[in-house]
């Protein structure tokens, strides 16, 4: 089954609901699921170096109680999941455009998923800069990839149009949020959901026809 899921390194929700799709996987482990990670940039406007974390906050949210009673709700949903969120130890809030771009170059080589597993991991939990070039080469050799390919890859321009691209049509489709979740490219599926949610969707694609309702 083709799962493609839009989303964006930097968004919590995003690493959320990759682990509720994933404990919806295993609840049909007879899914062969094949999945693609689209890209989508909350802040398209970034500065290509990123800003100081907290002064981004400060921009989005105002006064810090806001921001504290945001991520307290989002640490809570993470800990379901097993994600322990370390905003604290963010430093800079970062572009993902090459982050973005690595994730295309390692799906071309087989670990686009475990790079993307680093990226969320090394971004939320342990505060790594996943805007910074040299960080995401880094992160690339962790995935077995080679860490002088991916930095030269990184350096230049290829793909950048392709990500550009590929959010803009995201966008003009009518995804204003993110995460994203597309089955076999006709159902889609909008936000962090609860495991349970996503099971109607795999098993009509698998039957091909609606699953039956459990009863409360």
């Amino acid at each position: 089954m083709q799962i493609d899921i839009i989303s964006d390194v930097v968004c919590p929700w995003c690493f959320i609901g990759k682990r509720r799709l994933e404990k919806a996987l295993q609840l049909r482990p007879e899914i062969e699921a094949t999945i693609t990670w689209r890209p989508f940039q909350l802040n398209p406007d970034m500065p290509a170096e990123g800003m100081v974390r907290a002064d981004y906050i400060a921009t989005k949210f105002g006064d810090n109680s806001h921001s504290r009673r945001i991520h307290q709700t989002i640490a809570e949903a993470g800990a379901t999941v097993g994600i322990a969120f370390a905003f604290d130890k963010i430093k800079r809030s970062p572009n993902t455009r090459h982050a973005h771009r690595l994730i295309r170059y390692a799906t071309r080589q087989g670990v686009g998923g475990d790079v993307v597993t680093r990226l969320f991991e090394g971004y939320f939990m342990q505060g790594r800069d996943v805007g910074d070039p040299a960080t995401l080469a880094t992160i690339a050799a962790e995935a077995g990839l080679d860490e002088r390919e991916a930095r030269a890859f990184l350096t230049g321009d290829a793909e950048r149009d392709e990500i550009v691209a590929e959010d803009r049509n995201a966008r003009r489709l009518g995804v204003n949020a993110v995460p994203c979740f597309i089955f076999a490219g006709q159902y889609a599926i909008s936000g962090a959901q609860e495991p349970e949610f996503f099971l109607p969707v795999l098993d009509l694609v698998l039957n091909g026809a609606p699953a039956p309702t459990a009863a409360p």
